[in-house]
């Protein structure tokens, strides 16, 4: 378990380009695909994740690793991680600083800006029925998303102010 904790988290680090949020397909493909967790437990660790600093795709890793088998696998899957994009991003790094002018290398990272915001529309359309329930979510989503883009509130307080109304009014 703890070998295919690491290749598959080796896996998403080393795919996941474009940070945290565009892992979020690999991520959920891959620790869901391989039954690690289900769904419900992918979007419950993406609502603790994100409620927390750092990077998503490495507090995820942790999450499915402890979940899956303990410490040893929080340890193994986040090494999964973080390991493969480390050695890619002091690998690459240096040849996409150096060419980056390169028309190529510029065509290549104009086309990945766009295939990112594709895959986080992707997550979304997949995660929002399980986390979307009813009118009172609908509310939620819809007041986080207004927030976030006509307010300008920092996501961090968004959050804070979701999990303070849930737990005021939305208890069980």
């Amino acid at each position: 378990m703890l070998w295919s904790l690491f290749v598959g988290f080796a896996r998403i680090g080393t795919l996941g380009f474009g940070g945290g949020p565009s892992m979020l397909p690999l991520l959920q493909a891959e620790c869901v695909g391989s039954g690690w967790i289900s769904d419900e437990e992918f979007l419950e660790g993406l609502a603790v994740g994100s409620a927390l600093p750092g990077p998503i795709a490495t507090k995820m890793a942790v999450y499915v690793g402890w979940h899956t088998a303990g410490a040893a696998g929080a340890l193994v899957a986040a090494l999964g991680v973080v390991l493969p994009s480390a050695v890619l991003m002091v690998s690459l790094g240096a040849v996409v600083l150096r060419y980056r002018a390169h028309p190529a290398v510029a065509g290549a990272l104009t086309a990945i800006k766009p295939a990112v915001i594709g895959m986080l529309a992707f997550v979304a359309w997949e995660l929002a029925p399980g986390a979307i329930t009813g009118t009172v979510g609908l509310g939620v989503a819809l007041g986080a998303f207004s927030l976030m883009a006509f307010a300008k509130v920092h996501p961090g307080a968004v959050i804070v102010i979701a999990a303070a109304l849930g737990a005021a009014a939305l208890r069980p």
